[in-house]
């Protein structure tokens, strides 16, 4: 699927403000039938476009007040330190993101943790275990401003 029409759009801004909305109120709010609805969305979902439905939880209701964006510097970029860095940083749930990036640093996370306490815990026993790792930068979120996974569907 090399372009999204205005009605493949108009569903997928749909699902991104509801992933729970059924087929029926997909195509009443789209103006179709369910049947050509139900192939659009198919066609979405195995084209790769929409790669699966979640729920978005609050992390600060689940007890995970702190959020660090935390800068990392890597001395080995061997196959087999970047194998092993790859497997722990999959394998570690407060490591919500990981993004090999260009600059100072190698990667920058994103990690949560409890509190204060919890964080330098894990700076500890997870981070400063890492293969390569020579520096840890961390900046702690004071307000988060803006936190969404919908992503734009048209330019502008």
């Amino acid at each position: 699927m090399d372009r999204i029409d205005n009605v493949n759009a108009d569903l997928l801004d749909l699902l991104q403000t509801d992933g729970r909305m059924s087929n029926a109120k997909l195509a009443e709010h789209l103006s179709m039938s369910e049947t050509p609805c139900w192939r659009r969305l198919k066609r979405l979902e195995e084209s790769g476009i929409i790669e699966g439905y979640q729920a978005n939880l609050n992390r600060r209701k689940l007890g995970l007040g702190v959020m660090a964006f935390v800068q990392l510097s890597c001395s080995e970029h061997d196959p087999d330190a970047t194998a092993e860095f790859q497997r722990i940083i999959e394998n570690t749930p407060s490591i919500l993101a990981c993004h090999n990036t260009t600059g100072a640093d190698d990667f920058l996370l994103i990690v949560v943790a409890r509190d204060l306490d919890d964080y330098s815990v894990f700076v500890d026993t997870t981070l400063r275990r890492l293969p390569g790792v020579t520096s840890i930068r961390s900046n702690l979120s004071l307000r988060e401003m803006k936190s969404s996974n919908r992503l734009p569907i048209r330019p502008g």
